[in-house]
């Protein structure tokens, strides 16, 4: 034992370069998996984000106006309150277009520091600017959406008379509006409020209580009840309710981010492993010394674990200490998504399940380089008289013939003469590069989903009905666009065989005008009875196109053809779609409920929506057909972020490859020098190696990355119910420049080893060949 960690030491001290270099690559995997998971977080679970930042509170109390609501303040549990603010329930709707959304407007004159909403757009409410004309009003983003209403825009609230401005659209970690089931929230001055004509009963107060301890949420909240009474109190939320709403919203991006964070664990596993496992072949002849000393196997095992071990831990915690240190202050979004994951609830565990994650794969692949270390043979001059490599291809020789320059032909034979090893350190470069080539596929499809939304089942862009106009003069006003292509529509819920569950059955477009349907199998309806389907309802009903399906709308049945399967969006693909002319047939929708409008290319939506509102005085319905990309938003800066993660993977992965080509060309310096060539061109001879293998990976890492992009995406797509085909590869011309840059890293970052390779004495490498 004293012997193994005398040698340890003296091995350190010898190798103070691989040591330091181990230590820095472990730092750099602590430090990148752990941005990682804070940057997935970040864009994961946008609620936590939102609540960090705004001081959220956990419990929001709804009261009469005469309850004594500002006595809550003063529990011993509440750590802030946000109010009490003087509120008044209402009914806003735009100026121009759209419907009626259900608000709770709160009257204050400053942002709130518990509970401050967090302004996306706009600015906040300035009484010397929007206290008269009507008054101004944030709202909040949920709302904003349903009103289709931006900075500027005015809306008109049921009690007021003029209509009032929006001066900014702010985030809140409350639960969100829903229409028919919860209202929206909406601030403005407290002048604006006193200003409305509205009754008693409309009226009241909300407070939101911070909390030392989430855990106390229920007992607060009964306390509150104690306190004012339960006949004052007209409605509580939590923040469990909020976030569970918010959670749902987001299951997509959580997964596909998770993905990306098993990758790149597995990346820099490999990484790691592959720098250990080269160490290891690095001191093979100091191992067969050891032997000839008396040495066992196992304690030779034991040295090369316990050694690299220490090493693994020294790197991983600096790296988990200085993220944890360090990383709120870093700039821009690294630095903010660190700050909000530093009070996530999962920090308490997570940065120590990751580190120690990191660990396990480190030891796992130093157990299989110190397993090979214990096999070496004791007697080193053995393995010298073996021969050490393979004759040169004629391919080669010939190459050499016809003048192609030496540093491309030895690189070349030098990258590739040791196959197994060649396969692996191609395979673990070719890691990072897969998972880049995914990402960039992840984000050329959501590009697909936001520049051409009619090839993934969004043809259309806008929904217009109407409560007020009769069907002919609906169709008038839509007529007045010559940029607009209006489909009649109507959807029903109907029972499913077994009336086990509900499907939503939609006629869209007529025999005359058939609707574009995103069809990716089969085709597209055309004769009677003849319907598409998503994937969902495939899914639900266990068919396929050219099945007949049998449902029960009010009792009565109808029988259809599926000849399709179409992306569908909506309603987790539950969806079958035929046309209008075929639910009439039934009797179930002698008017279509409302209209699809497909504009045509290079319109813009919201010039639509105001044309036709104008055209219909105000007495057209439009709304924006959600588009799912919606939802992944934040995804994009994720994406960079993990591909910075990677590129530094790829990189520690290059040294390992650099660091062992040269040890190999360090053996072969003297044949080498014997043959002509120069130290400019043996430096030519290793970077080229170096290239020639990561032009092997980039060529295997695209090029694999293109498959798995499409069939992740497309396996996402079939489990959310929209349906494969959705995928968009990359183009070529980003896949070309994924491949020029891992070329111009290899090269750039292997000239100072090569450099320091090729000028060695002649006396420094002699032993290397004994």
């Amino acid at each position: 034992m004293r012997a193994s960690a005398r040698w340890v030491q003296a091995d350190l001290r010898a190798h103070r370069g691989a040591a330091v270099f181990i230590v820095l690559a472990n730092v750099g995997i602590a430090v990148s998996l752990l941005l990682a998971s804070a940057l997935f977080s970040y864009a994961a679970d946008p609620w936590q984000r939102v609540f960090t930042q705004s001081s959220g509170a956990h419990v929001w109390i709804h009261a009469r106006s005469d309850a004594p609501a500002g006595t809550l303040a003063d529990l011993d549990e509440v750590s802030g309150a946000s109010g009490p603010f003087r509120t008044l329930r209402t009914v806003a709707g735009p100026e121009r277009g759209g419907s009626g959304v259900a608000l709770e407007l709160r009257a204050t004159a400053d942002r709130p520091a518990t509970a401050g909403p967090q302004l996306g757009s706009g600015r906040w409410l300035e009484p010397g600017r929007d206290a008269g004309h009507g008054g101004g009003v944030v709202l909040e983003g949920s709302a904003a959406r349903a009103l289709w209403a931006e900075p500027g825009d005015l809306v008109r609230l049921r009690g007021f008379a003029r209509p009032l401005r929006v001066v900014g659209v702010a985030n809140t970690a409350e639960v969100q509006y829903r229409a028919g089931d919860r209202p929206g929230v909406a601030w403005v001055l407290p002048a604006t409020l006193a200003a409305a004509d509205a009754a008693e009963d409309q009226r009241g107060q909300t407070i939101g209580l911070r909390l030392a301890e989430a855990g106390d949420t229920d007992y607060v909240v009964q306390r509150a009840v104690t306190g004012l009474g339960a006949d004052r109190i007209t409605g509580v939320s939590t923040w469990r309710q909020a976030r569970s709403e918010a959670g749902g919203d987001n299951q997509l991006l959580a997964r596909l981010l998770a993905l990306f964070g098993l990758g790149a664990l597995l990346a820099a596993a490999l990484a790691v492993g592959g720098a250990i496992s080269s160490r290891v072949r690095g001191h093979l002849r100091d191992i067969s010394v050891l032997k000839a000393i008396g040495f066992t196997p196992g304690q030779v095992v034991r040295m090369f674990l316990a050694q690299h071990l220490g090493l693994a831990l020294v790197g991983v915690a600096t790296g988990a200490v200085l993220i944890e240190a360090l990383g709120a202050r870093l700039p821009g979004r690294i630095g903010e998504a660190m700050a909000v994951w530093q009070h996530h609830p999962a920090h308490t565990w997570a940065p120590l399940a990751i580190s120690g994650g990191a660990v396990v794969f480190i030891a796992t692949a130093t157990c299989l380089a110190a397993w090979r270390a214990g096999r070496v043979p004791p007697v080193p001059i053995a393995r010298a008289a073996v021969a050490r490599s393979r004759r040169m291809s004629g391919t080669a020789r010939r190459a050499l013939g016809l003048r192609v320059p030496p540093a491309l032909v030895l690189g070349w034979r030098g990258a590739f003469h040791r196959p197994l090893r060649s396969v692996a350190a191609v395979g673990r470069l070719a890691v990072p590069l897969l998972l880049i080539t995914v990402a960039l596929g992840t984000w050329s499809t959501l590009d697909r989903f936001t520049a051409h939304p009619e090839t993934v089942g969004l043809p259309a862009a806008l929904t217009a009905r109407s409560d007020s106009l009769d069907d002919a003069r609906l169709r008038d006003v839509l007529a007045t666009r010559e940029d607009v292509t209006a489909f009649p529509g109507s959807e029903v819920q109907a029972l499913v065989p077994g009336q086990t569950g509900t499907i939503t059955l939609r006629g869209l477009g007529t025999a005359r005008q058939p609707y574009p349907f995103s069809v990716v199998e089969g085709r597209t309806a055309r004769g009677p009875n003849e319907a598409v389907a998503g994937q969902g309802l495939f899914d639900l009903l266990d068919a396929r196109v050219g099945d007949w399906v049998r449902m029960t709308v009010a009792g009565k049945p109808h029988v259809l053809h599926i000849v399709g399967r179409t992306i569908e969006p909506a309603e987790g693909g539950r969806v079958i779609s035929t046309g209008l002319d075929t639910l009439r047939e039934g009797g179930d929708a002698l008017r279509p409920d409302f209209y699809h409008l497909v504009l045509d290319h290079g319109a813009d939506p919201a010039a639509v929506r105001d044309a036709l509102a104008d055209a219909s005085d105000g007495r057209l319905e439009l709304r924006e057909i959600a588009n799912p990309a919606d939802q992944l938003h934040g995804v994009r800066g994720v994406i960079i972020g993990l591909i910075a993660v990677l590129v530094l993977i790829g990189l520690a992965e290059l040294s390992t490859t650099i660091s062992a080509g040269a040890r190999e060309y360090g053996r072969d310096l003297l044949a080498l020098k014997a043959i002509g060539l120069t130290p400019r061109q043996i430096t030519a001879v290793i970077a080229a190696a170096t290239v020639f293998v990561a032009l092997a990976a980039a060529v295997t890492g695209t090029v694999l990355g293109v498959f798995a992009a499409e069939w992740l995406i497309d396996l996402q797509g079939r489990s959310s119910g929209m349906g494969a085909g959705i995928a968009e590869p990359p183009a070529l011309g980003t896949l070309l420049l994924v491949g020029a840059a891992a070329l111009v890293a290899a090269g750039a970052v292997s000239v100072v080893p090569a450099a320091r390779t090729a000028r060695r004495k002649i006396a420094d490498s002699a032993s290397d060949v004994l």
